[in-house]
């Protein structure tokens, strides 16, 4: 019996997807790590990107990690002063 028209394209797509998706996961991993090891860096995403560093302290607390986002404020306002 041949293989159906579309059964190739759909073997493709879901080949794209599973590559999309472990893409994904990878880039937030790594952007975590990022986060986790620089200060700078959290900073750089405060003020571009306020939502996702939000999310990264929520995650952290969740994780039983406190005082990262305490840490970072009286940084950031030592650095102003």
């Amino acid at each position: 019996m041949p293989p159906k028209p579309l059964e190739p394209l759909a073997k493709k797509l879901m080949k794209a997807v599973i590559a999309l998706e472990l893409m994904g996961v990878l880039g937030a991993y790594g952007l975590f790590l990022m986060m986790n090891s620089s200060r700078d860096f959290r900073s750089t995403v405060k003020r571009r990107f306020p939502s996702i560093l939000e999310v990264y302290y929520k995650s952290n607390e969740w994780a039983g990690v406190y005082g990262i986002r305490e840490g970072d404020h009286e940084a950031w306002s030592a650095k102003r002063d």
